[in-house]
């Protein structure tokens, strides 16, 4: 493979997937398309430790080769494990810290860059969500239990993670259940984190309903 050499980077480097990284959740990328090559190279020459990159959503089209369309809602994450691969590609796990909004797509140089913004949660601190909180863990246990019987009533594996807050927790609670893209965005754009338990619990509704029938 060519060799790459680190830039100065204007604006975000932005890494579109088909998945979606949620705030303080983790996920394993792996890199091999030049053009984010380049964008692993320039993060880890950047200012920023650890280094840092945003992720959102492809709404249509392909992770590989562009012209995709994306989302303006997304993460920044911080990059952590990064391996060198000798024929030039990079694996790291991608960290989510904190949702941004989108603001302006720049130029592909070559790889996607944007101007971001952080969008936090105005009931962030709200201690009445607590119960919201629990709610969602035991209907998560439940889930899991179901999906144990229907994959042949093994053992549920481990336990549920979930921070005490319950911004961070309602996220957590999601990244440990089979819940698809699309649904993961609605959470990831609900305005606050009351909005966010709202709609998780409709997500629930449906991951439950999908089990039942399965097993019927």
């Amino acid at each position: 493979m060519e060799a790459l050499t680190p830039r100065p980077i204007d604006g975000t480097p932005m890494f579109p997937l088909g998945q979606v990284l949620l705030p303080s959740t983790g996920m394993g990328l792996h890199v091999f398309e030049p053009r984010f090559r380049q964008l692993v190279i320039d993060c880890l020459a950047s200012e920023h430790d650890p280094p840092e990159l945003a992720s959102t959503l492809i709404e249509h089209g392909h992770e590989v080769g562009g012209e995709d369309e994306r989302a303006t809602v997304g993460v920044l994450a911080h990059m952590q494990g990064v391996e060198a691969m000798p024929d030039g590609r990079y694996t790291f796990v991608a960290i989510g810290v904190r949702r941004v909004r989108v603001t302006e797509w720049l130029d592909d140089d070559p790889y996607p860059r944007a101007r971001v913004e952080s969008w936090p949660d105005p009931d962030a601190d709200d201690p009445t969500l607590l119960g919201a909180l629990r709610t969602a863990a035991q209907r998560a246990e439940q889930l899991r239990r179901l999906i144990a019987e229907a994959q042949g009533g093994g053992a549920v594996p481990g336990e549920l993670v979930t921070d005490d807050l319950p911004a961070i927790g309602c996220y957590q609670l999601a990244a440990q259940l089979p819940i698809g893209p699309a649904d993961r965005h609605r959470l990831l754009r609900a305005p606050t984190v009351r909005t966010r338990f709202e709609v998780l619990d409709e997500v629930f509704d449906d991951l439950e309903s999908m089990l039942k029938f399965g097993m019927t």
